[in-house]
Order: structure tokens, then C-alpha cells, then sequence
């Protein structure tokens, strides 16, 4: 995958990351992955967990060197990001897929060519992308809130992410993070994260999402642009039923049609694969 220069090396001789005018905690480069050690750093994440208001201090500093804020889920973790299986070299490059290709084709994969409640009000034909939102706020601006109420509120998000920390990933934009580091989480469902990626840049273009957290096989994006009716959040639900048909199905209200009532407004998404 295509990428730009990567300034986490200089962390390995400056972890206080001075020389890139930040000011980081003790934290860690991770260059281990599924298939061994990477040929430069993917990432780095700090040792100890986040807490409100760190995304604002360190995320949004370093952002402005080319390394992009992302909370990183540890719980359970011996080591650390590590104990994910990261598979970068298995990721092309987002932008050479169509993300009305990609959807289409996981919609043709999920509806087997069938009719269900679960699909309603849509039948087995793909319907299409989604009319682009309105922006409520500033795409990073909402994204530092998203964090803080993750932070805030642990209870409520404890089903997606339990103990988050702040990692920093060299990527082009917030979309390319999962890209970026080889992120297994959809592995069952998708072999080549570069094509979740491409979907997660079309909505950063239509709905000024940013990619927020991750865990093993979980992700919450913020949402700057929602849908503002039922009848344009109906056809979102449909691109994160194709996505990921465990957020309408399982973890969802169980049919597009009631999933989508969730949508409008809402200011942040979340998807889990298994």
C-alpha cells in the first residue's frame, strides 16, 4: 500500500517525540505483525490507557506531522496491538477500489440473491450509494467529542471498546488508518482491509466521518455529515448492512428498515465482525 513518509522511526530515538514537536507519554512502535517484523514502524500507541481530552492534546498535534489519532483497544491484550495479527502486507490500496463496486458486490454476497425482513424495504438489487449529508461540525472537532464520550461514558461503549488507548498511524487520511496497519478486525468477512478502507474514505467524503477506534474486531467512526431523513438514512443502513451485516443483524435492531431510524442524526457509528 502506498504510503507517505513515515516519521515514527524518529520516535525510536526520540520516544518523547520532541523532534516532531510533541510531547508524547511512555508508549511503544509496534513493527511485529502476522507474517513478522515489519520493514518500518505501523504504528505507535502509548502504555497506558487514555482518558478524556488526550485525543485533543496529542491526536490533534500530531496529526499536523502526518501521524493520524486512533484509539486502540488493549483490553485483554498481553503485549499489546501486536496480539492482533496485523497483516499489512495482505492490504492493497484503497484508493483503487470503486466503492459502489465493493458494496454492490458484499450486498450481492450477504442477499444471495433473496428477499427478507432483514433486508426491507430493498429487495436482492444493490440500491445504490447513499446522497452525501450535511455538516453539523467540523469533521475533527466531532471526532475529539466521539472520543471524550467514549472516555466519559465507558459503560455504554464497553461493548465496542473497553481500554482504549491513544495510537498515532502514518496514513494519508483517517480512512486509510485500518489500511495502514494491516487490520485483521473484518478478516472472516473481507481478506483485503484496503476495501473497508475505501468505503470508510467515501464516507469521510459524504458524511465527514473519522475513524475513532478500533479493537480485535471492532470499529467506531465519528460522524460529522448524518442523514437528516429516514429515506436517505435508509439507503446508508443498507451500505453498513453490506459492509458489515452483524451491525443491522445482530448488534442491531435486526432489518434495515428499523436500523436506519438510528441513523439520522446520530453522530457516531460502530461495526464489530466475527
Amino acid at each position: 500500500m502506498a504510503t507517505l513518509p513515515n516519521p515514527l522511526p524518529k520516535l525510536a530515538t526520540d520516544p518523547s517525540g520532541r523532534s516532531l514537536g510533541l510531547r508524547l507519554p511512555p508508549g511503544r512502535l509496534v513493527d511485529e505483525t502476522d507474517e513478522g517484523l515489519w520493514h518500518e514502524p505501523l504504528l505507535w500507541h502509548a502504555e497506558k490507557a487514555s482518558a478524556p481530552g488526550t485525543w485533543k492534546a496529542l491526536g490533534a498535534p500530531a496529526a499536523r506531522t502526518g501521524l493520524l489519532p486512533v484509539l486502540v483497544d488493549l483490553a485483554g491484550c498481553r503485549v499489546g496491538v501486536e496480539d492482533w495479527a496485523l497483516l499489512p502486507g495482505k492490504a492493497s490500496y484503497p484508493g483503487d477500489h470503486d466503492v459502489a463496486d465493493v458494496l454492490a458486490e458484499y450486498w450481492k454476497e450477504e442477499t444471495d440473491g433473496h428477499v427478507s425482513d432483514e433486508i426491507a424495504p430493498f429487495d436482492a438489487e444493490w440500491p445504490g450509494l447513499a446522497p452525501a449529508g450535511v455538516l453539523s461540525a467540523d469533521p475533527d472537532t466531532r471526532a475529539a467529542q466521539v472520543a471524550d464520550a467514549l472516555h466519559s461514558d465507558p459503560e455504554a461503549w464497553a461493548e465496542w471498546v473497553e481500554e482504549p488507548h491513544l495510537a498515532l498511524v502514518p496514513a494519508r487520511r483517517s480512512a486509510d488508518i485500518p489500511a495502514a496497519i494491516g487490520w485483521a478486525g473484518p478478516l472472516n468477512y473481507e481478506a483485503d482491509v484496503a476495501r473497508v478502507s475505501a468505503v470508510l474514505r467515501s464516507w469521510e467524503d459524504r458524511f465527514g466521518i473519522r475513524v475513532v477506534a478500533l479493537g480485535l474486531d471492532a470499529l467506531v467512526v465519528s460522524v460529522a455529515a448524518p442523514p437528516g431523513t429516514v429515506t436517505d438514512a435508509e439507503v446508508l443502513a443498507a451500505e453498513h448492512y453490506a459492509l458489515c451485516p452483524n451491525t443491522v443483524a445482530q448488534s442491531g435492531p435486526g432489518s434495515i428498515e428499523a436500523y436506519a431510524e438510528e441513523l439520522v442524526g446520530a453522530t457516531s457509528w460502530s461495526f464489530w465482525w466475527d
